[in-house]
């Protein structure tokens, strides 16, 4: 079904407060995960606040926290984060790289003592709508085989990259480096369907089909030899330089529900305008586009965020989808939460 914006909000507020999540990190949560359900991107969205308040409850993520920066360069800054939400500490410190960026071009942050950041799209929109290009990385519990490797030792290791287009709807590229995301499996149990061959190995380094066995598997790196080098990267960024865990390091937010997850993020802002005019970058971002769009029989080829932002306008006017798996989880969460199902009225 879909359910109006305003009574997802009012619903999603209440349950983020009822939970147990302080009141700076509620907005920025809730913020977060609104985004993620109006994109499309559900499996970031409210569908994750069952585990997140979860772990709220168990001590595994800190409310409140205090986050605190220590600044390394002109440009850059570390953040403590205190082990409180992912979400939180990436939009802080996302707001801090442009912030740094918009005074000398550039500006990076590391976040260390921190948890699961969600969708890294989110913030790297967050410094395209500012017209700067953004790019987040975050690691991650060990779910995946280096190339030709057979025991998980990386995380699915997402990466995110947003850069400002001229009408308000960044070129949008969001990824895992592993063949799927964590949150990929976990949907095809929801959905009873299998993986393809590729996807996931197990102990022996047989190939796994069946999501629920998935789980307790190995996941493979995307494309092989080239995800694993994107992998090794983000891991090199967000946990290494950082300071966070890394690989074994990362605890599972699934798993060690009461144990920090000791990730590592990382965001980068790039200000255009310390390069060129905003008119001129739009003007070739443009020009690449089309060049882009052009290149297949019509409609065929897209720019990378465009379903997302289709998505977006459709949420927008139509109000924002939720699964029934999804929703039968948040009807749980609001009973044992002792909030009224009366709040939850489709669109």
């Amino acid at each position: 079904m879909r359910i109006d914006l305003r009574a997802y909000s009012r619903l999603l507020a209440e349950l983020v407060r009822r939970g147990g999540v302080d009141e700076a990190q509620a907005k920025t949560l809730e913020e977060n995960l609104t985004w993620c359900d109006m994109v499309g991107r559900r499996n970031h969205g409210i569908e994750r606040l069952p585990i997140l308040l979860e772990r709220v409850a168990a001590g595994g993520i800190a409310c409140p926290c205090d986050p605190g920066f220590v600044r390394v360069g002109l440009n850059s800054c570390k953040l403590d984060a205190a082990n409180g939400f992912g979400h939180h500490a990436g939009r802080v410190a996302m707001d801090r790289a442009c912030e740094l960026a918009a005074r000398s071009g550039v500006g990076v942050v590391t976040v260390h003592n921190t948890n699961f950041f969600g969708a890294g799209g989110y913030y790297a929109y967050l410094a395209a709508e500012r017209g700067m290009i953004g790019l987040a990385l975050s690691n991650s519990f060990p779910k995946v085989a280096a190339a030709g490797g057979i025991a998980p030792v990386l995380g699915t290791n997402p990466l995110a990259l947003a850069a400002p287009r001229r009408g308000g709807r960044p070129v949008l590229i969001d990824m895992s480096t592993a063949a799927v995301a964590g949150s990929t499996i976990r949907e095809a149990i929801d959905r009873d369907v299998d993986l393809a061959e590729g996807i996931a190995i197990d102990a022996a380094g047989r190939p796994i089909t069946d999501p629920r066995k998935a789980l307790a598997g190995t996941l493979l790196p995307a494309a092989g030899a080239k995800g694993y080098g994107l992998a090794i990267l983000v891991e090199l960024l967000a946990g290494v330089l950082s300071g966070a865990g890394v690989a074994g390091q990362v605890s599972s937010m699934y798993k060690h529900v009461a144990a920090g997850g000791n990730n590592g993020h990382f965001f980068l802002a790039l200000d255009v305008r310390h390069w060129m005019a905003m008119h001129e970058w739009y003007d070739r971002v443009e020009a690449l586009a089309a060049a882009l769009l052009g290149s297949g029989p019509p409609g065929s080829v897209r720019l990378p965020g465009d379903r997302c932002w289709a998505e977006y306008e459709r949420s927008l006017a139509e109000g924002i989808l939720i699964e029934d798996h999804t929703f039968a989880h948040i009807e749980r969460l609001a009973d044992s939460l002792g909030i009224s199902i009366d709040q939850r009225q489709p669109a």
